[in-house]
């Protein structure tokens, strides 16, 4: 059995770890141009900030442990196109028939182009190359301020790193709040404050509209007039899926559509990771779903059904972990549905976290300041979304208890579940 794998980052090591696992002897072909090692791009902050060596940002080892322990062929070659009918990669180089595919190519950062900005003064975060060339910049004595255009989780990591080099920094975006995708705005508010009490400054329904050089430096000029001063600009305003090698010839929509067996349109050719659209489990629906741990369960999937080994990834919710600036935001599913409101705690100090509940189902979270829940009620809305048993087993319970929740917290999480009505919506006891 012959396999090419295009794209080698988590997902198609992961991919390449299942196939190893489930056919020893066939030969695999890695198509990968970046002459590294998987990494996680969500490592390149900490990196920059000078947490974690560069050897930290690959958690995998280098490329020449994995092929040692995986043994394949690494093809460093750009790919041009996969023929889905001949089952063939084209790349600069040559072309190669394989029985099975994925197309395992990522996502890209979205650049608008902005009107005046150089191309030494703009910056990305993704890539490895990406942080580098910040860090190398920030370390010069002529940047002492900085825009961050992306209220996002990796906008507000950039913004952490440069507070910490001193550089005044001012993070916009068109939305009216942080986190536009994951918070609710009360609680997006809240972290605003602390954020501009740590001396960021903050810009809200506006982008740049072009920059402008003056006799005190470079300045962006907002779309609401105002005028900032940016040595640099960093965007981080989201991504988009490489699907172009496929284009025409599978299902895409953002990205490519597969099953639960992480199969295309086209038998033959399989998708993982941030390229890819699985089904999203609250509605059913795919989506691209861009997070590291979906990923690796989408190349997963993909390398053992490739192998001939049946097995499905049903799918996932759109969640967000992140700890920034001495504090922690999770955010779990639709931060626009409504439903019945849970809270405990408040958000002046200390844990907080507010439910949504609708339908037998938590449809979305917000918890601040405590991270040690997090996936305790990422996995009961999980159970939820599967149909699986409403009732919060007795070691969660026991540790939710021991993270600051209460009893009537818990119980009532449950009756709302069940569809009973209940007398504790808000709380703030403690045990």
């Amino acid at each position: 059995m012959r396999y090419g794998i295009v794209g080698f980052g988590t997902a198609g090591y992961h991919a390449l770890q299942a196939i190893r696992k489930y056919d020893k002897e066939g030969i695999v072909d890695v198509y990968c141009n970046t002459g590294v090692a998987p990494y996680n791009p969500m490592l390149t902050t900490y990196y920059a900030l000078g947490k974690l060596s560069r050897n930290g940002m690959f958690p995998f080892g280098s490329l020449e442990e994995i092929q040692k322990a995986e043994q394949f062929q690494y093809r460093a070659e750009q790919v041009l196109r996969v023929n889905s009918k001949t089952l063939c990669i084209e790349t600069q180089k040559g072309s190669h028939v394989y029985d099975k595919i994925l197309i395992a190519t990522g996502a890209r950062v979205f650049c608008p182009l902005v009107e005046g900005l150089k191309l030494a003064d703009r910056f990305l975060m993704r890539t490895v190359e990406d942080a580098e060339q910040l860090k190398e910049r920030m370390g010069q004595a002529n940047v002492r301020s900085a825009v961050v255009i992306g209220a996002s989780m990796v906008g507000i990591k950039v913004v952490e790193v440069l507070n910490q080099n001193n550089i005044q920094t001012c993070l916009v975006d068109l939305a009216e709040y942080i986190f536009p995708l994951a918070a609710y705005q009360d609680v997006a508010e809240t972290i605003e404050q602390r954020v501009e009490n740590q001396g960021i400054s903050l810009c809200f329904n506006a982008t740049i509209a072009y920059m402008e050089q003056t006799e005190f430096g470079q300045m962006a000029v907002m779309t609401d007039g105002s005028r900032v001063p940016a040595d640099i600009v960093v965007l981080c305003i989201g991504t988009r899926a490489n699907t172009e090698i496929i284009t025409g010839q599978v299902k895409i929509n953002r990205g490519i559509v597969v099953n639960e067996r992480m199969e295309t349109s086209v038998p033959g050719i399989y998708a993982a990771g941030d390229c890819s659209e699985g089904c999203n489990l609250e509605n059913g629906q795919t989506r691209i779903i861009g997070l590291w741990a979906n990923a690796n369960h989408q190349g997963l999937a993909a390398g053992a059904n490739m192998a001939g080994h049946e097995t499905g990834f049903h799918g996932n919710i759109l969640h967000n972990i992140t700890h920034f600036m001495n504090m922690d935001f999770i955010g779990f599913g639709d931060n626009k549905a409504t439903g019945d409101i849970l809270e405990y705690g408040n958000l002046k100090d200390g844990l907080f976290i507010r439910l949504i509940c609708r339908n037998g189902r938590v449809v979305g979270a917000n918890i601040l300041d405590n991270f040690r829940i997090s996936g305790m009620i990422k996995n009961y809305m999980l159970r939820l979304f599967a149909g699986e048993n409403h009732e919060i087993p007795d070691y969660q319970r026991g540790m939710l208890m021991q993270a600051g929740l209460s009893v009537a917290y818990i119980e009532e999480i449950e009756r709302k579940i069940n569809g009973k009505s209940g007398t504790v919506s808000k709380s703030e006891d403690s045990l």
